[in-house]
């Protein structure tokens, strides 16, 4: 009670005090340190997983501790959801972009520290995913509830979800300005001068967050070699063109062992099914194990011994055939193992898979043109284009692609390469899908809010809402004379004709009596039945209103009935709908 009456006080001041403006900025730079403290915690964590885990572990010789390590780490993880927090957990960005299109920017306060632990778990033990989807989504936590709580409107709420994101990535990659244009571009935030200021603080304050605790140096440490020549425009294109069948294949692969494991019933079935699938995998391709950052940077130096290492294929480390076909088909194997990690009950982020496929893939292309002798070129420069070809496609996110590679490599030397592969890498999945993987399931449900105010605020609503029951509803064998009753109790000019389990049978409308309401005698020989007809239109409880709007729109009808089971539920009008989507949209759109 002393807590709720100090917070009431503290927001009457704030209100009299502190205007709007300065009061986000100071939100938002306290949303970018807790966002960059979630990096370093679940950074630090991990490493010390796998730290305990490793001593004593060979790696030049194959090792079966492979096989049980992730089976351990997503045991342990679902054995915390499920015994000890007893909620669910989204999966890192998704689960933010969905609190933003269902949850009006309310993001469950267990999530401040369940993604931590789970993923740390998952990953630190080898499970095949990334940390950056659980540190945006513990960061969006805290931005959600710090919202939250201190009585912010959605349009803030949403705001702070983005400073999240982006000091989570600025705190992880140590890259601010990718941060940056990764909350506008896949966040899907408005780019506006309220929003680019805040953002752009709490991106600083995850950087500086991550250097105070982890140092300067970035995760992926490379160097760009040599500039960009006109020559070399034809094999950009390919590797845009590969990047994206890739992404594509990313995608499909991804929603489909997804699909798999959602028929499994039970969890201990699908952690015993995909641990022992993913320990296999692992077993034979060991550069498959946790989150990739290692294997990446090998890569990025032009190398590729990690196919070798550890791994029944040691023995053929000078094959450079054989290195190319381990490529390939650990680049293609990547998707299986992080699909089969989340659907086992593992709790990560598909950020770092796709940086490890992108890498790869531009290892496997730079590798084959020097093995055939086409030209002599920098296989570091085409791991990193790659890399921002793949983040091209599978999130969609071409600019963010190009500046995090631009932050990682402290330049923009291969400014030019990477604007053509991650162009051409985004144009080529979108011929394929729409959407991209984090978005894929809202947008099949309707539920994804994009950077169209107006779709965003027919999202946004919802037909529970805006559901109207002011009817008087009439039994199809009542008489002329009990309609008759009913208009001179009803406000409304239309009556439900249903039975008496509420099964909709129908509808009158006042201007369908019009013409025999006044004529008593005909009062008891007319029935109901007779006069109502059946609409050609209805919608559900569930329908989007994207769907509804279409509907009232072709229907030329002021009213639509709704069913739930062919059940009368409820009416929605015309000017219902019209009036919630100006005050939603006034709502999101407000500077």
């Amino acid at each position: 009670m002393k807590n709720k009456s100090l917070l009431k006080r503290f927001l009457i001041w704030r209100i009299k005090h502190l205007p709007t403006q300065p009061y986000i900025m100071i939100l938002s730079l306290l949303t970018g340190v807790g966002s960059g403290l979630a990096a370093v915690v679940i950074y630090n964590l991990v490493h010390f997983i796998q730290s305990v885990l490793h001593s004593g572990f060979s790696k030049e010789y194959f090792n079966y501790l492979y096989l049980v390590y992730p089976v351990i780490g997503i045991a342990l993880a679902v054995f915390f959801i499920k015994f000890i927090l007893k909620q669910r957990i989204g999966h890192g960005i998704p689960s933010v972009l969905h609190a933003i299109s269902k949850n009006h920017g309310n993001i469950k306060a267990h999530n401040m520290f369940s993604s931590v632990i789970t993923s740390a778990l998952t990953v630190g033990f080898g499970g095949s995913v990334g940390l950056e989807g659980p540190t945006v989504a513990t960061g969006g936590a805290i931005g959600s509830n710090l919202g939250r709580l201190l009585r912010l409107t959605f349009k803030h709420r949403m705001l702070l979800l983005g400073c999240a994101s982006a000091g989570a990535m600025a705190a992880i990659f140590k890259a601010p300005i990718a941060a940056i244009v990764f909350a506008f571009e896949v966040i899907m935030l408005d780019l506006t001068t309220s929003s680019i200021i805040p953002i752009l603080i709490a991106a600083s304050a995850g950087t500086l967050t991550s250097y105070a605790f982890l140092g300067q140096n970035v995760i992926y440490q490379v160097q760009v070699i040599g500039k960009f020549q006109f020559d070399d425009l034809p094999f950009y294109i390919l590797l845009g063109i590969l990047t994206g069948l890739l992404s594509t294949y990313f995608t499909k692969v991804y929603m489909y062992i997804g699909q798999l494991f959602e028929r499994i019933k039970h969890s201990y079935n699908k952690l015993i099914i995909g641990g022992l699938s993913l320990g296999i995998i692992i077993l034979f391709f060991p550069s498959l194990y946790g989150d990739g950052y290692e294997t990446v940077n090998q890569a990025l130096h032009g190398e590729y011994e990690f196919v070798f290492s550890n791994s029944f294929f040691s023995s053929y480390s000078d094959n450079i055939i054989v290195a190319l076909i381990l490529i390939l088909v650990i680049t293609l194997m990547k998707v299986v193992a992080t699909s089969i990690t989340f659907g086992s009950g593992g709790v990560g982020g598909i950020f770092a898979p796709t940086l490890f496929m992108g890498a790869n893939a531009g290892l496997l292309f730079a590798t084959f043109l020097k093995y055939i002798g086409i030209k002599e070129i920098s296989i570091n420069n085409y791991v990193l284009v790659g890399m921002a070809g793949m983040i091209a496609g599978v999130l969609h996110a071409p600019l963010t692609g190009l500046f995090l590679i631009a932050d990682l490599t402290q330049g923009y030397t291969l400014f030019m390469p990477l604007m053509i592969t991650a162009t051409i890498s985004y144009a080529t999945i979108k011929y394929f899908e729409p959407n991209n993987v984090y978005t894929i399931q809202l947008a099949k449900r309707k539920e994804l809010l994009t950077h169209h105010a107006d779709k965003n605020a027919l999202t946004l609503m919802k037909v529970r809402q805006i559901l109207e029951t002011d009817f008087i509803k009439v039994d199809k064998d009542a008489t002329l004379r009990d309609l008759v009753k009913a208009v001179s109790k009803s406000p409304r000019n239309i009556f439900p004709i249903v039975n008496i389990d509420d099964t909709f049978l129908g509808v009158v409308t006042l201007n369908d009596i019009r013409n025999i309401m006044f004529k008593p005698e005909e009062y008891d020989s007319v029935y109901v039945k007779d006069l109502m007809y059946v609409p050609s239109t209805s919608v559900g409880l569930k329908d989007s209103m994207e769907d509804v709007a279409h509907k009232i729109q072709h229907s030329r009808r002021f009213n639509i009935v709704v069913l739930e089971d062919g059940k009368y539920v409820g009416f929605v009008s015309r000017a219902n709908v019209f009036s919630n989507y100006r005050r939603i949209l006034k709502n999101i759109s407000e500077h």
